[in-house]
């Protein structure tokens, strides 16, 4: 089978699919191509341009079967080559427009969230990495389409339902989850990991309040702020440094892996404070290794862990804290419970779910 692979906004977590995708099915033949996650505007709006432009004799060789991400303009490309339109299309998406949280830097824009609606109705078949994407995803299109004037076909939406379905990002490595350093010395503080991006949307204002809350309360913890970072990042994370002090573990990007997962091995918390997570990587990842999930109720993790480890309320920091606080005083107490089990997530459960998707693709 001979499958084009295309990934027009190749930010990490896509990257971390593709490389799984490829690399857990070396039976096929695979042509990738993928754009820099940068100028997000224009990547969205002119995927389909640079490609056509710049790899038309890649995209018009012989293929069983296309898979793009839900960044790909599909429909302007298979307009501009009209032999992408014969191919079976699978559309995945790790996140989508309609739930992304915007920022007061962004000009504010439907055009993201049309190109993602022409690009689902384009494609055979939708794959969604969480029922919350899936269902924020739906729900955004009923929405958007109640907004346009006139001359709108009816059961839209229901279309895109029908030929939709969940089916996460597999975890690329799955150790089981060993028991913690730091869980064997009731004396040491609670270690907590913050994995995240270091943007607006993975929610620096609420870990500062959370940090701030921590100290105010007295809790015995040290913080560890990871994560890939930018030329410019938001004002919170000067604070939040200044703020934890000597409560300040690892500071800033772990650039090896094997330093990040021996970073993991000694956490004994993984914290989300995002303002969006459609699967949540790098949380699902840190459990993984063992950590303790301390993440918001509101996004795709009851969907993994169920709700004793997402918290929740009309003040999401209190509610955070009293859960770490918990948890710092089970640690003194030498009796921290164990990671959930996330065994389903991994390759070699889901790998069989990929076969079948495929070889039902492309009729093979």
């Amino acid at each position: 089978m001979r499958i084009l692979l295309l990934s027009a906004y190749d930010a990490e977590s896509h990257r971390y699919w593709r490389e799984g995708l490829v690399a857990h099915f070396p039976q096929y033949t695979w042509q990738v191509l993928h754009l820099a996650p940068r100028y997000f505007s224009w990547r969205v709006r002119g995927n389909s341009l640079s490609w056509a432009g710049l790899a038309r004799d890649t995209l018009e060789q012989d293929y069983d079967l296309l898979i793009a991400t839900s960044m790909c303009d599909l429909s302007a490309l298979r307009g501009m080559v009209p032999r992408l339109a014969q191919l079976p299309t699978v559309l995945y998406f790790h996140e989508n427009q309609f739930a992304y949280p915007e920022s007061a830097h962004q000009h504010k824009s439907v055009e993201p969230q049309i190109l993602s609606l022409y690009s689902a109705l384009c494609a055979d078949r939708l794959l969604f990495n969480s029922h919350y994407n899936q269902q924020s995803f739906l729900e955004g299109v009923r929405a958007l389409l109640r907004k346009l004037p006139d001359a709108v076909p009816r059961g839209l939406v229901e279309q895109l339902a029908d030929k939709s379905q969940v089916l996460p990002v597999p975890l690329t490595a799955y150790p089981g989850a060993p028991p913690h350093p730091g869980t064997l010395d009731p004396a040491a503080p609670l270690n907590i990991v913050w994995n995240h991006r270091w943007e607006y949307d993975k929610g620096p204002a609420l870990l500062l309040e959370i940090v701030t809350a921590l100290k105010a309360r007295s809790v015995d913890f040290r913080m560890h702020v990871v994560g890939q970072q930018f030329r410019q990042q938001p004002a919170e994370f000067a604070r939040i440094h200044r703020v934890l002090g000597k409560h300040l573990g690892q500071w800033g990007y772990v650039a090896a892996r094997a330093d990040y997962d021996t970073l993991l091995a000694s956490t004994d918390v993984v914290l989300s404070t995002a303002l969006h997570d459609f699967q949540g990587l790098s949380i699902m990842e840190a459990v993984a290794a063992g950590c303790l999930p301390a993440v918001p109720r509101r996004l795709a993790y009851p969907e993994w862990f169920g709700d004793t480890w997402c918290y929740a309320g009309p003040n999401e920091a209190d509610a955070a804290v009293a859960q770490l606080e918990a948890l710092a005083q089970q640690k003194k107490q030498g009796c921290l419970p164990s990671a959930p089990d996330l065994s389903a997530f991994a390759w070699q459960a889901l790998g069989p779910r990929y076969a079948r998707l495929l070889s039902d693709m492309a009729g093979i």
